[in-house]
Order: C-alpha cells, then structure tokens, then sequence
C-alpha cells in the first residue's frame, strides 16, 4: 500500500522524476503543497470572447478561442506548406497561428469550430497578431500533442471554467492542470488551521474544499468562496505575525521620558518663528504620551512633502533630552544627513550650542556622524556621543558601526523607514541598555490597507496639514513626442524662473557612465533607449538651452564631502540649476528653487514623482513640476503621468501607484527567491477582509499571544509568513 501524499510530499513520487524535474527547474514547484498553492491566474469559459486586441507584442500568452478558419499555401523561400489558423470569436479580434512544413494532419484536427488553448508568444507579421507554431490543447476530444497527454481524455478541462495557470513555456498550463488532477485524486489534504467557531462565524468553507475548488471550481459561486477562504489565511497570517510583534513590544520595558514644562522642548517652542499647525500638535501630543509611557514607543509618522515631520521628530528628541537621555536620527543618505544636522542647529540656535560661546547653558549639543568625517572630527563627535554631551545624534549607517556608543540611548527616530533594514534599526536599538523608543518617519503616503497590513506592528499618526506660507505646485506633462517644441518652452521657463532670482531642478533616471540608475525605474513600453543620465544631460544643456547658467551636478557615485559641498552651494544660491537623480527626492530643503524639469519622467514611479516635486514651492513661491515623456497618449506610461499632474493627493496617487505595481512587491513575494505564499489577497479590493481578519488577529493573540493553543493555526502561519517574509512586512 503506498503511502498517502501530504503537502511535504517530494512531486516526483505522485509525478514522476521527469515531471518533477520540469514543475521544479520552471516554476519553483517542489512539494505536493507548492503545487496545490500554485493557483490559476484566470478562468476561462468556452464561449466567452479572449480579449485579443489587447495582447501585447512579446508577451508569453494562453489563450482560449475557437477555431474560425485554416488556410494553406506553399512557402515562397522553401519547400512544403504553411498552415495558418484564425482564432476567436464571432465578437472580436482574430489570432492567426501559423505552422510551418507539411502537416495535413494538424489541418485536420484544427478545424472549424473547434475550441482550445493556444500558448506561444505573441508576435506582428504585416500588422497581424500571431503565434508561431504554438503548443496546444483541444477541449474535449482529447490533445494534439502526443508529447503532453498522449491522447488521455483531458478531464481537467471538462467544468465550465477552464483554470489558466501561471506557466512555462515548457511547462504548459494544460500540463500544470494535469499534474494538479492528478495530486487532488490522491492527497491527504492537510488538518484546517483555524479554528471552527472562526470559520462559522465569518462564513468560510473548509481548507480542503478551497483548494480543491480553487483548482476545479464547478461554478463560479464555488470560486468565489474558495477564493475568499484562501484570502482570509493569508491576510489573517500577516495580520496575526504583525499583532504578535505589536504584543511583545508592548510588553518590553522602557524609560519613560515624561513630558516637562520647563526644560529644552518649551525654550524651544518659545523660540518658534511660527505656530505649529493643528496637526503638528495633535501628532506631538500622541508621541509625548508615547514617550513618557513605560514600554517602547512604536510610531510610524506619515506625512506629505513639506507637511512639519522634522519638527515634529525633534520636539520628540528634546523630550527625550530632557529626560535625560539621548536621540538618533538615522538618515538614508549622507546629504540628508548633513541636511537634517545643518536645520536642526539652526532651529535651536543657541539651544543646540551648549558649551560653545554663544551656546545656551541649558542646551544640549547636536552631532553627525557619517562615513566620511575625517578622522579628528570624528573622534571628537564620537566623544561628544559617548560622554552623553551630544543629546541630538544625526546619521546614516554609520551609527550602526562598532565604535559608536551612546551614554543612554532613548530615541531613535529612522526616517525614510522603507530605505532600511530591519537588521540596520535591530543594531541601533541594541546600543541601548533598554529599548528605545521609535519613531519612523514617511513621506510616502500610505493606503490605509497597506499601513494595515505593511505597518501593522506600528501605531499610526498622520500629518494631513501643510504648514503655513506653503506654496501649490502646478504639473504638467510635456509631451516631446508628440509635441517637441514644448521642450524648447519647458527650457524657456526654467530661464524665467532663474531671471526672477529663483533656481531650478532637473531630475534624470540615471547617473551615466555605468549601467543602471539610482532606483531602478519601473520597465514600460518606452524602454527603447537608456535612460538619460546626469553626466550626460549636464554638459549638453550647459552648451544649449541653459547656457551661461550656473549648473551643479549631484548623484549618489559622488564622493560625500563633494556632495555636500554641491548641496552647500545650491542652499547658498551660488548655483542656478542642479542636474541630478533621485538623491533629492527625499530632504533636499531648498525654499528658493520653483521648477523641476524631470526628463524620462515615465521611468519613475507614482510616488517618487510625487516625492521629487515636493522639493519645489517649499518658499513663499509658487512651484513648477514639469514631466517630460516620449510616452504615446494613451498608454498606460503616459495614463499614470497624466495622474500625477492631475492631483497633489499624495494618497489618491499612493492607492494608484499600488494599482499599477504587483502587489506581490509590497506584500515582499518577490524580496527573494524564497516562494510565497501570499499571492491571491489584493490590498485594494479587499480592504474589508483585511479589516475583518485584524479584528480577529488582535482578539485571538491577546488570549493566547504565542497561539499555544493553536499549534495548527502557528505552523499555517510560519508557511505562508516565513521568517523572511517577516522581517521584510518589518522593514515595510
């Protein structure tokens, strides 16, 4: 008697080696379980139209059609026939297959009114969509090709939706749908994680039925609950792994920091030039009663460009100061470090010079240490640090290194979570005796679903509010394949903004003299040419349209101290216009500069597009934020450009920029070649079940907080949010 297959089962031994071999070196499939988990991208139905005006060239398809007519003819350049067949339907477009040689037994087979699957790779011969001798399967009178199943009934299809798999082009889906069969006729399905009174009360079928029905649903209401299921235990994984992190961080211990009135936070406020907004204070006042609470602070600050993070961080800081313990601010990048360091000293002024001349006696002192201090200041800011007379500590990777020591760490506030590991926050935090308090910081708006199931470990404030004196920015596309001489006057006005005694940004995809760019831009169809790059771009408008301006050029191959000199200069308005990648997406605080030309601007994405023209309109001016694309109109590279100009709601743009991405990226599926689970929960569509399975979450874990009681429903979890998988919803 063998012995029955379980989810751990190796697929040679229901499959065979060769199969096997195939599923595993193709698609990553090893186990009977990776296999059940590997779910039908669509459904098909025999009668339904495949859509095939909008394949696209290159694309590796299947397709469901029925056969309209063959024809043959002998080929001009060589002996034998070619057999074309157009496929479709009554109701739209016509894919012709062609074959090549003498196979009057295909014509046979493939003709009219004969319905299939087609696979091959889509391509353009004389302005017709084609496949070139592709592999396929007829329905229901058996296959075509004796190689995939030697003429077997194929009974995988015989239900009215045909499942269409993720697939190969050696690794059919007509295949896949065979191997499936065969594993579902045989498995011991596995014991259901979660427990009954869950299942009864939020209407979700049995595990073994879900993904039995996944794979041959009978109807398409059996679908839908299968579906469903199958979405609860991954959002309910996810959430489960994010409320148990939230429960033991709350229960660690930490040294409050109680909000006083009469120490560095209140001199500071007094100094204020201006009132902090409603949101300012609203904000300050959850994170002062985070602070002076007695387990770890855990807050992610979310905020548009220009909304008052940064003061908000501070004021944060000097609680912490005042309480007698230190503060790190860990940056993405030596400029933004360098940044942060130069505006906070001069928002406190005297208060951030203790010890200095004109230093106030009730100060604290801010340091920066980075990676390319020269050896005598670093030791000094190293001393400053470890003495505990630098209350305010700025950085990047550098506060990480051996060697850094705080006399007692309080606060570590990481902006730009996303640009950080968890690793890199692990080793600050470790420099404290006790927890530190934390705070990130975000200028990335981010879908309430997404904060839900990204940020879950994390209590959520938002800064909606732009302080006073902002000023709006107006985008615009600039069209140049269609329309060129918008170019010239996208020039034009950037000389108007630089007579008025303003300065400028123009923003490339890539450094230059090397492959790649500083974030690798989202591929799209107008990736026909490298992107234009900084070294390149710089000289050529010096010697053309921005001639005789004062042009400086940053990117992140530069070395740190000629970075921050270029910033230095730009701050200082000794430069007109800075040629630059993404290195000024995040910080850069410039209140002079009103345009931005971003050149390539479809090689960016939704937010980053919204990130960069924040960095214009932060004075009392109005700012300029001109996207220049050869993208044609209508495509979905010009649709998303288009949407950027059309709205400054870093929110709405953040819900479209998850729209268009894979959604398998913010969820981490594709962060490694370890598989993933999680694969069918959409962040947008389903938001209620993400709500539903949180509730949940936080009322099962705070009963049984390591789910002792579950064993199950810990081992579900383990498998569809592995160890990397969680560091990676940690890192966000």
């Amino acid at each position: 008697m063998t012995e029955p297959l379980t989810s751990e089962t190796p697929l040679k031994i229901p499959l065979g080696e060769k199969t096997a071999k195939a599923l595993a070196s193709h698609l990553d499939l090893h186990t009977v379980g990776d296999l059940l988990y590997h779910f039908p991208r669509r459904y098909d139905e025999r009668g339904e139209h495949t859509d095939i005006r909008s394949l696209e060239t290159g694309e590796q398809v299947t397709v469901l059609g029925q056969v309209q007519r063959t024809t043959v003819r002998p080929m001009r350049q060589r002996r034998g026939n070619l057999l074309e067949v157009a496929v479709g339907d009554s109701s739209g477009g016509v894919l012709t297959l062609t074959f090549f040689g003498n196979q009057a037994w295909r014509e046979r087979e493939l003709r009219p009114g004969r319905w299939g699957l087609f696979a091959g790779k889509v391509t353009e011969f004389r302005g017709k969509r084609q496949l070139n001798g592709p592999e396929y399967v007829l329905l229901g009178e058996g296959a075509a090709d004796g190689e995939v199943a030697a003429g077997e009934e194929i009974e995988e299809f015989a239900g009215a939706l045909i499942p269409v798999y993720p697939a190969a082009a050696a690794m059919p889906t007509w295949v896949i749908a065979r191997c499936v069969r065969v594993v579902l006729d045989t498995v011991t399905m596995p014991e259901d994680p979660l427990p009954a009174t869950m299942r009864a009360a939020r209407n979700l079928i049995g595990l073994g039925t879900a993904l039995r029905e996944i794979h041959r649903p009978g109807t398409k209401e059996d679908l839908y609950r299968a579906r469903h299921r199958l979405k609860w235990d991954e959002a309910f994984a996810v959430q489960v792994t994010l409320v148990q992190r939230k429960h033991r961080a709350a229960a660690s211990p930490a040294r409050p920091r109680p909000l006083r009135d009469d120490g560095l936070l209140a001199a500071f406020d007094a100094r204020l030039p201006y009132e902090l907004t409603e949101g300012q204070r609203s904000v300050g006042a959850e994170i002062a009663a985070d602070l002076g609470g007695a387990h770890p602070m855990h807050r992610l600050l979310q905020g548009e460009v220009g909304s008052g993070k940064t003061v908000c961080a501070l004021r944060a800081m000097l609680q912490v100061v005042d309480g007698g313990g230190q503060a790190a601010l860990l940056a993405p990048t030596e400029v933004l470090a360098a940044q942060h360091y130069r505006g906070m000293r001069d928002l406190l002024g005297p208060l951030g010079r203790a010890g200095e001349l004109d230093g106030d006696s009730g100060g604290t002192r801010v340091a920066l240490v980075t990676g390319s201090l020269g050896a005598a200041a670093r030791r000094a800011a190293l001393e400053e640090v470890a003495a505990g007379h630098a209350g305010i500590v700025l950085g990047t990777h550098a506060l990480l290194y051996e060697g850094v020591d705080f006399a007692d760490l309080g606060l570590v506030v990481v902006d730009e979570q996303h640009r950080f590991g968890v690793e890199q926050r692990d080793a600050l935090r470790a420099k404290a005796e006790q927890p530190p308090h934390v705070l990130v910081m975000t200028a990335t708006p981010i879908p309430r679903t997404v904060a839900m199931t990204v940020y879950g470990d994390l209590e959520i404030s938002t800064l909606a509010q732009l302080p006073r004196g902002r000023s709006p920015i107006a985008s615009h596309v600039v069209p140049v394949a269609e329309k060129p001489a918008f170019l010239d006057r996208a020039w034009r006005r950037l000389r108007e903004e630089v007579n008025a005694g303003h300065q400028a940004y123009v923003v490339c995809p890539r450094i230059g003299d090397g492959p790649g760019s500083e974030e690798e831009p989202p591929s799209d169809e107008s990736a026909k040419r490298p992107p234009l790059a900084v070294t390149e771009v710089a000289p050529l408008l010096a010697e053309g349209p921005l001639h005789g301006l004062r042009i400086g050029v940053l990117h992140g191959r530069l070395p740190a101290d000629e970075k921050d000199a270029v910033m230095r200069s730009f701050a200082a308005n000794e430069l007109d216009v800075l040629v630059a990648t993404t290195v000024v997406e995040v910080g850069v605080d410039v209140p002079n500069a009103t345009v931005m030309i971003v050149l390539d601007a479809d090689r960016f994405g939704v937010s980053q597009l919204h990130q960069l023209r924040g960095r214009v309109g932060r004075g009392s001016a109005a700012g300029l934020c001109l996207l220049v694309s050869e993208a044609a109109e209508g495509s979905p590279a010009r649709e998303r450009l288009d949407a950027v100009a059309s709205t400054s709601d870093g929110f709405r743009l953040a819900e479209l920029d998850l729209e268009q991405r894979r959604e398998g990226d913010v969820l981490g599926a594709t962060q490694s070649g370890r598989r993933s689970h999680l694969r069918l929960l959409s962040l947008l569509r389903d938001s209620d079940l993400i709500r539903d399975a949180r509730i949940e979450a936080i009322s099962l874990v705070e009963e049984d907080p390591e789910l002792a009681g579950h064993p199950a429903l810990a081992a579900s979890v383990a498998t569809l949010v592995d160890a990397e998988r969680a560091e990676y919803l940690e890192k966000g």
